[in-house]
């Protein structure tokens, strides 16, 4: 980085807050530190969020969905989360076995807002909630369950921006790279073809 460039990085809370106003009260106030039944909606509409963790080796933030409900609400401090089946590189339980904190960031489709929580997680393979989160006789190995710290919506400017929720922003796939290509893009003797021949047949039979 050339000098021109670091006389301009923002290196205190001082110069940041020197930066912006202050935040509005409703800002502040809005952040609960349980689910209350506005939020508890919320929640239940969406079928994704993404999930973001740190660990030992760096941060990791991957993507959760399910049908209709991402995460079972337990009570007005706890959700739970099934592991559903991914690709076992295991990034988020790793994290969280090392460290505990987490954030979550829901999506509903065809809203603006979204909400997020932060709190705390561990592991668990208790059969009641491994039983109850069980779908098409498929059971999770492991079940997250998250201890909500603070839970908060976040205003709509983002998506309104984004227009990510307009057909007319919706990409034509077949412009991009394959998942194929994405992996030989890095691991140059993957065969491509193959991969995303059998890919959408795989996928069908192994989203549980």
């Amino acid at each position: 980085m050339t000098s021109s460039m670091t006389e301009h990085v923002v290196t205190t809370l001082e110069q940041l807050g020197a930066l912006y106003d202050a935040p509005s009260d409703a800002t502040i106030k809005k952040v609960s530190d349980r689910m209350t039944p506005a939020y508890r909606q919320m929640i239940e509409a969406s079928p994704f969020f993404t999930f973001a963790t740190v660990g030992a080796d760096g941060l990791d933030c991957s993507p959760r969905g399910d049908k209709t409900q991402a995460v079972m609400i337990l009570d007005d401090k706890t959700i739970a989360i099934p592991d559903r089946r991914g690709n076992n590189r295991l990034d988020t339980l790793k994290n969280l076995v090392e460290d505990p904190r987490c954030a979550l960031l829901f999506l509903i489709p065809g809203v603006n807002e979204c909400i997020r929580i932060n709190g705390t997680a561990e592991l668990t393979t208790d059969p009641d909630l491994i039983s109850k989160l069980t779908h098409e006789g498929k059971a999770p190995v492991t079940v997250i369950r998250v201890t909500i710290q603070e839970l908060y919506f976040q205003c709509a400017r983002a998506i309104i921006r984004s227009g990510i929720w307009h057909s007319e922003t919706q990409v034509t796939r077949g412009n991009l790279p394959t998942a194929g290509d994405l992996t030989k893009s890095v691991y140059t003797e993957f065969d491509a073809k193959s991969y995303d021949a059998e890919l959408p047949k795989r996928q069908a039979k192994t989203l549980y």
